[in-house]
């Protein structure tokens, strides 16, 4: 099984602290089921922390532009996950906590 790499550090400097971008990838192997347990696990146990909840929003906008205009349904599916995970932050991250998602994300 061949699994993407995510070069988001070539591309902007940001340096990965989880293995979300894998996770993902590999779920991507086995479809919209795997991919919809895959952010369930990840977001409940890491929904507190910010960090790894502001990268858990990144993996999922990375994801989405991926699959965008080859594998819509996925697209479609990360599009969602995307924007509850975005929701969540922007509801729930106060202070110091949302200013770094915000700068991180923006």
């Amino acid at each position: 099984m061949k699994v993407e790499n995510w070069t988001i550090e070539e591309l902007t400097g940001y340096v990965p602290k989880t293995t979300f971008y894998t996770d993902f990838s590999i779920a991507d192997q086995f479809g919209t089921n795997a991919i919809q347990d895959t952010f369930n696990r990840a977001f409940e146990s890491w929904k507190s922390n910010v960090e790894y909840l502001t990268e858990l929003v990144m993996v999922l906008n990375w994801k989405i532009w991926r699959w965008h205009g080859y594998k819509e349904d996925y697209a479609t599916l990360y599009d969602k996950l995307w924007k509850q995970a975005d929701q969540y932050c922007m509801d729930n991250l106060k202070g110091e906590d949302l200013t770094y998602y915000i700068q991180t994300t923006d």
